[in-house]
């Protein structure tokens, strides 16, 4: 069994809510086992056996939010997740509120600890999500799909790399 987690903080539940929509996504792929948690209750020893994790984060002043910050500096850094899969998400309020640069910091800090990241880009056609979705409030439910087909996308290259 492949296991794969989406993290995330939420205030509102809008950021809860996504991660539940690429958690289902990841649920498709015969083989995965998905699980979302809010970052004050990870279960470190889920996340530790999973292969794949994404991280979702509000954005705030076009980076992620501060608990997502304090996460990243600290209990990611010393989890020991090299050599695992890593992607992200956002939500923001509006369009061109910086969410693709809260995802490339995370995607960078990702990477700063020996983890690979993938979104599959346009190698599989539309929709294209190069870098992970960005979500705009008050237009959750239009991002249903492409939060599950990513959630799928990303369950798909944990299996492909680590499965058994």
């Amino acid at each position: 069994m492949t296991k794969t987690v989406v993290l995330y903080h939420s205030k509102t539940g809008k950021t809860k809510q996504v991660a539940q929509y690429i958690v289902d996504g990841m649920s498709l792929v015969e083989g995965v086992e998905a699980k979302s948690f809010d970052l004050k209750n990870i279960d470190m020893d889920f996340v530790r056996e999973s292969s794949c994790i994404v991280v979702g984060t509000p954005t705030y002043m076009a980076d992620s939010c501060m608990a997502i910050h304090q996460w990243l500096e600290e209990p990611f850094r010393k989890s020991n997740l090299a050599g695992k899969l890593g992607g992200a998400f956002a939500t923001a309020r509006y369009i061109y509120g910086g969410s693709e640069l809260a995802i490339n910091g995370i995607l960078i800090k990702m990477m700063c600890v020996g983890m690979l990241v993938y979104s599959g880009g346009f190698s599989h056609g539309n929709p294209i999500i190069h870098m992970g979705p960005v979500v705009i409030d008050p237009h959750i439910e239009e991002s249903v799909n492409v939060c599950r087909l990513y959630g799928q996308r990303m369950a798909q290259k944990a299996k492909e790399l680590f499965g058994k």
